[in-house]
């Protein structure tokens, strides 16, 4: 009797604990919908230069980060909405004339959603044009909050129109 008990209660426990990790699982998914709406819906404002809704959108401990050539005075990682919002974005605006933009493809998986795309600007430090390049950005939300940019592109063809001479 007391093998047959024993069996039964590590049969059970065994069964507990396979199925308690996809419970666990279950609870933190991650609406991936509700991420990429809060992702473009950022993307949005960035690209339109709607201050107002990307400060609506930030986290209060929000990171943008641009990949490239740090002699490039937006390049780099900017911390906070304040520091973004006051510094990066003026320094960013003075810095090119976006002129042409093209978002090709988007996903989200989890609290994590991602763009890629094309564009080409003209660098105002020295009138160049970038010529078209690709970028991509990788952007985290939680909370229904942007947490995290974290910006890539070409910085070869950014570098290299920003210290072509006059």
């Amino acid at each position: 009797m007391f093998k047959k008990n024993l069996h039964i209660v590590l049969i059970s426990l065994l069964a507990f604990f396979q199925v308690t990790p996809a419970l666990a699982d279950e609870t933190k998914k991650i609406d991936s919908t509700k991420t990429l709406e809060t992702a473009q819906a950022f993307l949005w404002a960035a690209g339109s230069g709607d201050m107002n809704k990307l400060q609506t959108l930030m986290a209060d401990d929000f990171v943008w980060h641009n990949e490239g050539d740090t002699s490039i005075p937006w390049i780099g990682n900017w911390e906070s909405k304040e520091k973004v919002l006051n510094t990066f974005f003026p320094l960013f605006g003075a810095g090119l004339k976006v002129t042409s933009w093209s978002t090709d493809h988007s996903f989200a998986n989890g609290d994590q959603a991602v763009f890629m795309g094309s564009m080409s600007a003209i660098v105002n430090e020295s009138g160049v044009d970038t010529g078209k390049f690709s970028w991509a950005v990788r952007v985290q939300v939680e909370g229904g909050k942007v947490k995290s940019w974290n910006w890539f592109e070409d910085s070869y063809a950014v570098s290299k129109a920003y210290h072509a001479k006059k």
